[in-house]
């Protein structure tokens, strides 16, 4: 895969109010290569601290960043930098983790997932709108590649979306929402929607090592506690943003900003693999 393609493909990892200029990225696979390697790897088994509230434990053959390198990792992947972003990397797929801070999310709600995608289908010319200030191609929203599913057993909120390029390239988003006492961790897996099946597979068995630390748990919620103003479905939409208006969700805040890679390429790959076992 050419440098400039991973630099401009595409994952869900947040709202973006204004836009953020990166630095400019490396101009050659080699720059690209040798930045990646000076970041701050931690390989498994290792346990990732996910701020103050969650925990992860990193399998061997496996790699976590903490803050700071993630923010640069954002970058030389062609994405605006985020403070207080985790990556866990495999050798096929990485995925990104943040907090919202939101409040106790009640998850008593029905999900309707034709409505969310219209929804999302409306939201498109908003988020784009973003994007070309950015600097970045326009994606249209094509349908659900997982429709948005609850497990109350696990707290967890899965969905994928079918994204279409300008080029007509497919991708897909797949989120997965933990749910916690004092607000909600984002978990998103960027993936070649090729390998979509396995890697979910893959990222959930990751999860298993996943956790809140005492005191944050969904389960340990008191009276007096904060509770969230939305529920389930604007999770999917976007969960603070999609109460910035009282209808139509998104019709006044925008579309989240959809960044990251479709597909790794086997000279990613390799470099990954590279990373994750280098003692």
């Amino acid at each position: 895969m050419a440098l400039a393609r991973w630099l401009a493909c595409a994952v869900l990892i947040g709202a973006l109010a204004t836009p953020v200029l990166a630095t400019p990225p490396p101009s050659s696979q080699a720059e690209f290569a040798a930045q990646m390697r000076a970041l701050n790897w931690q390989r498994g088994p290792v346990a990732g601290r996910l701020g103050g509230v969650a925990a992860l434990e990193v399998a061997e053959g496996q790699a976590f960043l903490d803050g700071p390198s993630t923010r640069r990792f954002l970058e030389l992947t062609g994405n605006p930098p985020r403070d207080d972003r985790y990556a866990l990397v495999a050798d096929q797929w990485f995925a990104i983790f943040f907090f919202e801070d939101s409040g106790y999310v009640r998850d008593d709600e029905t999900l309707d997932a034709d409505a969310l995608l219209q929804s999302l289908r409306e939201s498109d010319e908003h988020g784009n709108a973003e994007r070309q200030r950015l600097g970045m191609p326009a994606l249209h929203t094509a349908g659900w590649a997982v429709p948005p599913h609850y497990d109350a057993d696990t707290r967890r909120l899965e969905w994928g979306v079918q994204l279409r390029g300008e080029d007509g390239h497919a991708l897909v988003n797949y989120t997965i929402r933990l749910l916690g006492r004092r607000g909600v961790m984002h978990a998103i897996l960027v993936s070649d929607p090729e390998r979509l099946t396995q890697d979910i597979a893959e990222f959930k068995a990751a999860l298993a090592g996943y956790t809140f630390v005492p005191g944050e748990k969904y389960s340990e919620f008191r009276a007096g506690d904060r509770i969230a103003e939305y529920g389930l479905a604007a999770l999917v939409l976007g969960g603070a943003a999609a109460v910035a208006t009282k209808s139509g969700f998104f019709k006044a805040f925008g579309k989240l900003i959809v960044i990251g890679v479709a597909g790794l390429g086997a000279a990613i790959v390799a470099l990954f693999r590279r990373l994750s076992r280098r003692g």
